[in-house]
């Protein structure tokens, strides 16, 4: 460095360089994108969201979802055709095939305020694969609005990002928005890390002291979120919404 530093040149070459490469650092760290949020954590900042629906007003369908479960009441869900056309589709013909009779509830977390249920293989005995099911159907791309996830409103669950594993390719944060398929998760209080990233398709507008029951149930010993009984669905039905218009 001394014997360059002798011709006098260096030195005013090696302060151009300094400022070039800094502009271009300053460049690159305001282009480029922040890394993505995972599921739990918030909505991703990735880039500039064009998929979420802003300012539309949610309008009930003419039916609502009833569910009805074997210890615990019912639970009755208004649905969002207007925000989520394709989830609430997606939603009433499982209804009507009566593909979650006989289901569970199989999450149940009570710091997060969530229930999440709708997997068919919760219908067996096997607690350590609930969670995983899907319906034979495609998934459905995500269908996202500026609706807040708050207490009582009804989300299409889905698969989180994750990194390439024994043979599984990579799932990008992008990617996993469009995953969701047959489960659905229930909130009973504020959950704002969750907004404009999963799909809003309905309300609780009636039940939600028992979905609030469900939430509070004993969980396995050694477990987070698996609760230490089965909370069953009997049956999911689809029902006139006037039998509820003043809930």
């Amino acid at each position: 460095m001394k014997k360059l530093n002798a011709n006098g040149l260096f030195p005013a070459i090696f302060v151009v360089v300094v400022v070039v490469l800094l502009a271009l650092a300053l460049s690159a760290c305001n282009s480029g994108e922040p890394p993505v949020s995972n599921a739990n954590t918030g909505p991703s900042a990735a880039k500039a969201r064009t998929d979420v629906k802003k300012g539309i007003a949610p309008q009930p369908d003419e039916q609502v979802a009833v569910i009805e479960t074997a210890d615990f009441g019912k639970i009755v869900i208004e649905l969002y055709p207007n925000i989520a056309p394709q989830m609430v589709a997606r939603f009433k013909k499982l209804i009507a095939e009566g593909f979650y009779n006989g289901t569970a509830f199989h999450r149940i977390d009570a710091p997060s305020g969530l229930i999440q249920g709708g997997d068919p293989l919760s219908k067996d005995d096997d607690p350590y694969n609930d969670g995983t099911g899907d319906s034979s159907y495609p998934n459905v791309p995500g269908e996202f609005s500026d609706i807040p996830f708050e207490r009582g409103t009804v989300g299409a669950a889905r698969r989180g990002a994750s990194p390439e594993f024994a043979g599984r390719a990579a799932v990008t944060e992008e990617q996993a928005r469009d995953t969701a398929n047959c489960q659905f998760f229930i909130m009973l209080r504020s959950a704002p890390q969750y907004d404009e990233d999963y799909t809003v398709f309905g309300r609780v507008i009636d039940g939600i002291t028992n979905a609030e029951i469900i939430m509070r149930a004993p969980v396995a010993p050694g477990a987070k979120d698996q609760p230490a009984d089965k909370i069953v669905v009997k049956s999911v039905t689809l029902e006139p919404r006037a039998k509820y218009s003043g809930r």
